[in-house]
């Protein structure tokens, strides 16, 4: 059976970002065993032949209403699926689903029938979001990048801002492009509803939210730019880091020099 990916080189260009980036995120030490997810709306790929594909197993349901993904093709990692493998094998450690016309359920259709990660609804609950708001992000990541982990063990990072001013303050670069700077979310349970919404909630005004002693969730265009985000907010935190194991707290830069950047590059924030 040959793969959806064939002849297909705009798809195929998009999958093959997803491999890059898993294989990243393991080098990094991000995505430990089966650790991480991502999941990508590949809609605008997706021709009539594609639609035509019957069903490879039976329709999952998705466990809530998500009127905005009517007709809707994503690729998702596959539960229990390793980052490191999808690096390689991007079709054999995830799938092509299309959302049903209920908006309730989806059925996988390439290549392969593997089962997408449990936490998949709480992925495409956000980007029913992200269509409902007309925003276009397209791609959303989940991995756990250690020294941002580590930040949110400490109390007063998780104040309002606290991070993000933090993380701003330690080189010029995070601030430009991560201009909306780092959504905290306290402690929920993984895969759950209510760290579902709350997500949703912290990204009406930040493009990555971090999750409290667990990880990092990040929406943008596509998977490398999301990635990107994630890799330099913990460029930020490896700075502090390290500054602190050298035994002093980093001054960063003013809130005087922060503001300049505001201007100077016509930031949001």
């Amino acid at each position: 059976m040959k793969s959806i990916l064939e002849n297909r080189p705009a798809l195929k260009a998009e999958i093959e970002k997803v491999a890059e980036v898993a294989g990243y995120l393991w080098q990094k030490g991000w995505a430990e065993r089966n650790g991480g997810n991502i999941t990508l709306n590949i809609t605008e790929y997706v021709d009539d032949e594609i639609k035509a594909l019957p069903a490879l197993a039976e329709p999952v349901a998705i466990g809530m209403h998500l009127p905005q993904l009517k007709g809707c093709y994503f690729y998702c990692k596959g539960t229990q699926k390793r980052m490191r493998d999808l690096a390689r094998w991007p079709m054999d450690n995830g799938s092509i689903i299309r959302i049903m016309d209920d908006c309730e359920h989806y059925e996988i259709i390439a290549d392969k029938a593997v089962m997408p990660t449990s936490e998949v609804p709480a992925h495409l609950s956000v980007h029913n979001y992200l269509l409902e708001k007309g925003s276009p992000c397209r791609a959303s990541l989940h991995t756990h990048p250690i020294e941002l982990i580590a930040l949110t063990h400490n109390k007063a990072f998780l104040e309002k801002d606290v991070a993000t001013r933090t993380l701003w303050s330690m080189i010029p670069e995070t601030k430009a492009f991560c201009p909306r700077g780092l959504g905290i979310i306290p402690y929920e349970l993984p895969g759950s509803v209510d760290l579902a919404e709350a997500t949703i909630r912290e990204l009406d005004d930040y493009d990555v939210v971090m999750w409290e002693k667990h990880g990092v969730f990040a929406v943008d265009v596509d998977i490398m730019s999301a990635f990107d985000q994630v890799d330099v907010l913990n460029k930020s935190a490896l700075i502090y880091v390290a500054a602190k194991s050298m035994g002093f707290t980093p001054d960063g830069m003013t809130d005087e020099q922060m503001a300049e950047m505001t201007r100077a590059f016509g930031l949001p924030k």
